[in-house]
């Protein structure tokens, strides 16, 4: 395979990197927007079942491999600013993967018009 790729001109071949930069960006992006969720999900729940406590109930939180003692009224306030970061994240993760997408189609799109005359 790497044999015809060197047979390609140079600057398909350098399309053909770029494209390949891109679909790994495109895999990045896709993996930090997922974590965003699954953290974001995690904090929803952690809300919903802190809204069902009583509000003297004992609550403890986690730092590292500790569990310190919280109260609820902060320890719901932590958790809202918390899930807001993680909508601003969202946010501009989701712009990044639109712009990614893009760049990946149009090289892709530019790849193919290259790589046309070179097909069987």
């Amino acid at each position: 395979m790497s044999d015809q790729i060197s047979k390609l001109p140079p600057q398909v071949q350098e399309r053909l990197l770029r494209f390949q930069q891109l679909q790994q960006t495109m895999q990045t992006v896709l993996a930090q927007k997922q974590q965003i969720e699954m953290e974001k999900t995690e904090v929803e729940q952690t809300l919903t079942e802190l809204q069902k406590t009583a509000d003297d109930a004992v609550i403890y939180k986690t730092a590292g491999s500790l569990l310190i003692k919280a109260e609820k009224t902060k320890l719901t306030e932590e958790l809202v600013e918390r899930k807001e970061l993680l909508d601003t994240r969202r946010t501009v993760i989701g712009r990044q993967e639109e712009r990614v997408r893009s760049q990946v189609k149009e090289a892709q799109t530019k790849l193919q018009a290259d790589l046309k005359p070179v097909s069987l």
